[in-house]
């Protein structure tokens, strides 16, 4: 097996934390040989980790784009805005490319990537890690075996947690659709993606409902102050105390603001960086729930929930067929037949690493796709991508004019129109 060497884009939680450890589990297959990260922190440390010599370490995306092309792949993990012009650039370079999802928050762009890698026949894989699972691997299997007859509707909920939406979607990167993606993109994107794959049809309508009910000034408690260790009066008793979750059960999550884990820096961190701000008085604008309904074109219908404020983090997902149901959630699947009334329940092995394996499952899928390359495309392509990136633009336009139906081929021929 031949080692594909990278480069990283993007030294981040997923870049560094989620997709690069890969190759130091299994160097045999992976080496990096560049990295360009603006945190001058992250940037050396990923250099120290992977043994990247000075030379071949920047600080901006661009001035590796400025050499010759530096390895098999590269990996993208800029910010949501930050997508487009280096995925492009890339592919016009050679270079076979993994891409964090979303691909953008500007529908044009990610028709322009997909077709750039077409014009370059080269892979563009986008990160929809939930499909190399083997929990929704397993799921796709039994449909696909025709276990449940013909899927006539799906539901699922997306129950983020109402500590990570306190984290990422209202203190932090994703916290303002004006500087990185809309909810139904930025985190829901993934659903989407699993929802078109299992029902193996194109979506041609979706409506959608949605606020941001209860992150705002408006019900900022009285006595609460810009930041939770400002002398802020009720920070013991709000379930969304900064200092109470990133010196504690979330301290691992601190990483995104010091990557000193000490109690002093987590502290100073705190006081300065975006993370010690009160939730109701951060400049978030993304939505904390949110509801799609869709419609395919065999006349399938599916429904999707997604809420900020649940205890656990978790996806529970049940699907209708005409012959039996899949029910799903965390490692357990059950499956019941209508003819022999027999329930199945599988208990499937779900792996430490991220994602339920998927983090893992896409970079090993990636590789072998690119060591085999010969035109074909990746089960999570640009392609199947932008199908399922078009009906979370759709649904977001629906919930940003009441719940108005969305047909997709028009929204599409729209985007293509400019």
């Amino acid at each position: 097996m031949s080692t594909l060497t990278a480069v990283l884009l993007g030294a981040g939680s997923r870049g560094a934390r989620s997709y690069a450890p890969y190759a130091l589990d299994y160097p045999h297959e992976l080496k990096f040989v560049a990295v360009a990260e603006p945190d001058a922190e992250r940037r050396d440390k990923f250099a120290r980790e992977h043994n990247i010599p000075p030379e071949q370490v920047y600080a901006s995306w661009e001035q590796v784009m400025g050499q010759p092309k530096l390895a098999d792949i590269m990996i993208i993990c800029t910010q949501d805005r930050m997508h487009h012009a280096p995925t492009l650039q890339a592919l016009n370079q050679g270079y076979h490319v993994l891409l964090e999802k979303p691909m953008s928050p500007d529908p044009k762009e990610c028709m322009e990537m997909e077709q750039a890698a077409k014009d370059n026949e080269r892979l563009l894989t986008i990160c929809h890690v939930l499909r190399y699972t083997p929990f929704w691997s397993t799921i796709k299997r039994l449909i696909d075996e025709g276990r449940i007859g013909d899927v006539v509707s799906i539901q699922l909920n997306e129950n983020v947690g109402y500590w990570h939406i306190a984290h990422s979607f209202v203190r932090g990167n994703w916290n303002n659709s004006d500087t990185s993606s809309p909810m139904i993109l930025s985190k829901s994107c993934h659903d989407m993606d699993v929802l078109s794959w299992l029902m193996d049809q194109p979506c041609t309508r979706v409506s959608s409902y949605g606020s941001l009910m209860h992150f705002h000034e408006g019900n900022a408690p009285e006595g609460s102050t810009s930041r939770c260790l400002d002398g802020c009066a009720v920070e013991a008793t709000c379930p969304y105390s900064a200092p109470k979750f990133y010196l504690g059960d979330g301290k691992s999550w601190a990483w995104h603001f010091t990557q000193d884990s000490s109690r002093e820096a987590i502290v100073e961190g705190l006081k300065t960086s975006p993370y010690g701000r009160c939730v109701y008085k951060s400049d978030n604008n993304v939505v904390d729930h949110q509801v799609v309904n869709m419609e395919f074109a065999n006349g399938a219908t599916a429904t999707f929930s997604m809420c900020g404020f649940t205890m656990e983090q978790e996806r529970i997902v049940q699907i209708m067929g005409t012959k039996g149901q899949i029910s799903g959630h965390d490692d357990k699947i059950t499956l019941y037949d209508f003819v022999t009334k027999e329930k199945n329940d599988i208990t499937v092995h779900v792996p430490n690493s991220g994602h339920g394996g998927g983090d893992a499952g896409v970079m090993r899928s990636f590789l072998d796709e690119v060591r085999h390359y010969n035109g074909g495309e990746s089960l999570t392509s640009a392609s199947a991508s932008v199908r399922s990136h078009l009906m979370a633009f759709a649904a977001e336009e629906s919930r940003l004019n009441k719940g108005k139906s969305i047909e997709i081929a028009d929204f599409a021929e729209r985007v293509r129109r400019g």
